[in-house]
């Protein structure tokens, strides 16, 4: 082992500016993929918003192939406020967040994108609230008083309010944005929910809203802002993200007793016999294929389309790629295959003691589908 470093080579390696010697006041918590471009801008708007407090950028990038993570290096050489949290082989917003709110000592925490659509000029305004005690979660908000949505397309205003009305369905009436993605959060706060964060999706808001323990009544406000329009790169907004908010909503409306993996895997397969139903009655009525060769051909593109689906729903933060994606495929299959046979097997056995035959078909499907669900997260889509 080499020599400890003497006190007097720490002492002279520290910064003489006091400046730099005072803690962190907020950390601004930014998830990117491929968001190079959009750095400047970002940069530059917190520091013009945050002149007068002393905060951090920590940028949760999760290796993005455009170089992101060396262009936050190189920013952080110019502005010290700005540091680089790089992952591999992990995705997700939800999860970048959390690592990134972990990473930080500061009191205070907020969490924003890059792509300019959350403004940073609200941020000292979340930060006063926070520190005069009023709230312990603020969020920016488009639909109250000095919010909107921009020039949001039809479809996605769409899907939006349908996400806000499932929301307040599920009880979350408390906000009129739950899906927002532009929050500040007291640190004590969100330690107290970070070992109940599961940290998959996309929504770490709703995460934090429906994890134990509850935050009390009026502990949390809304400030409104006008979203922004993105000028570099592309929206993450797709149908997976829809469907993860969706599924987080009834994660958290049972209380954890549905998963969001379990529910989607079982969503997908329930699509994946709607699948094989519509090849098989194509192949056999419409193709003249014998049964057995129309039934391989429906076996064949159900598992195919489960594998597709699961793999960018289900696993999409730890989806199979390059030759991974072939690899996975074939053991989903096996597995797919030796399901069949613990559904026969179930299905006689409770049929042979005295069970009704849909009750045993029924317990044998609900057996084959949880060897499925457990066999594919351990072997196809292992962490």
């Amino acid at each position: 082992m080499g020599a400890l470093v003497d006190t007097k080579t720490l002492r002279n390696a520290i910064p003489a500016e006091p400046s730099r010697l005072l803690p962190v006041e907020l950390s601004v918590i930014v998830p990117t993929f491929n968001e190079r471009a959009n750095l400047p801008a970002l940069v530059a708007g917190l520091t013009s918003a945050l002149a007068d407090i002393r905060w951090e950028l920590i940028v949760v990038d999760d290796d993005s192939p455009d170089g992101t993570a060396e262009e936050v290096r190189r920013w952080h050489g110019v502005n010290p406020r700005v540091r680089i949290l790089r992952r591999i082989g992990r995705r997700g917003l939800a999860s970048a967040c959390i690592e990134g709110a972990l990473a930080s000592s500061a009191p205070y925490l907020a969490v924003m994108d890059a792509d300019g659509q959350h403004d940073p000029k609200l941020l000292p305004a979340m930060l006063q609230v926070l520190l005069d005690d009023e709230a312990d979660l603020v969020v920016g908000s488009r639909h109250v008083e000095n919010g909107g949505v921009g020039a949001w397309s039809g479809w996605r205003a769409q899907i939006s309010q349908v996400a806000t009305g499932l929301a307040h369905t599920s009880g979350l009436r408390q906000l009129s944005d739950p899906m927002s993605g532009f929050f500040a959060i007291r640190r004590e706060a969100f330690d107290a929910r970070a070992p109940n964060l599961a940290g998959r999706g996309f929504k770490i808001l709703l995460e934090l809203i429906v994890a134990n323990p509850a935050f009390p009544p009026g502990r949390i406000r809304e400030l409104g802002y006008k979203f922004g329009l993105r000028t570099q790169g592309e929206s993450k907004f797709s149908l997976s993200v829809a469907w993860d908010c969706l599924a987080t909503l009834v994660e958290g409306g049972s209380g954890g007793l549905i998963s969001r993996r379990f529910l989607t895997f079982g969503c997908v397969g329930a699509f994946g016999f709607g699948v094989h139903l519509a090849i098989l009655g194509t192949a056999y009525r419409l193709l003249n294929l014998s049964f057995g060769l129309a039934q391989i051909a429906a076996l064949s593109g159900a598992i195919l389309s489960n594998y597709v689906l699961n793999n960018i729903l289900t696993y999409g933060d730890r989806s199979n790629r390059g030759w991974r994606w072939i690899s996975g495929l074939v053991s989903f299959g096996m597995i797919c295959g030796s399901s069949a046979w613990a559904n026969f097997e179930v299905s006689q056995i409770a049929f042979r003691h005295g069970a009704p035959w849909a009750a045993a078909a029924f317990l044998g499907a609900a057996t084959g589908a949880l060897w499925n669900y457990i066999a594919t997260a351990r072997i196809t889509w292992r962490a």
